[in-house]
């Protein structure tokens, strides 16, 4: 699948809308674009295994929540310091979306995939945070 670089943001910033309106209309929670609503992502991402179970695991589920939280998250990163969408085919069974900003590479909706299927104890807004200080280097 082919897609500029115009259509890769325009699809981000649409999932990241996506994300603010379903958490919304889920969990009555905002979220408000800024920063500190990193935060509320890590408690929003277990919350959808509480409400729904083994159901929040099953694949198209974890596909669009890490997808949405991914984009928010990069979002924010893009909209304070910078950086472009990418689509990495380099594996052709498992695509994937990063931020690039400064030679590195960002993987958000990858951390959010760690956090809701691996590890509850990994911090979306750590990985946030680090990305935000190495952005500074």
């Amino acid at each position: 699948m082919e897609m500029t670089n115009a259509e890769l943001t325009e699809l981000m910033v649409d999932s990241a809308k996506n994300a603010v309106t379903t958490t919304l209309s889920e969990f009555n929670l905002e979220l408000d674009g800024s920063i500190e609503s990193v935060a509320k992502v890590d408690d929003v991402i277990l919350s959808w295994i509480d409400k729904y179970k083994d159901q929040a695991l099953e694949d198209n589920s974890v596909f669009t929540i890490c997808n949405i939280y991914g984009a928010y998250i990069g979002e924010i990163f893009r909209k304070t310091i910078g950086g472009n969408w990418h689509y990495d085919q380099s594996d052709e069974k498992a695509p994937y979306v990063v931020l690039e900003y400064g030679g590195k590479s960002y993987a958000f909706a990858g951390i959010c995939y760690q956090r809701l299927v691996n590890d509850s104890e990994i911090s979306v807004q750590d990985y946030f945070n680090k990305a935000m200080e190495n952005s500074k280097q």
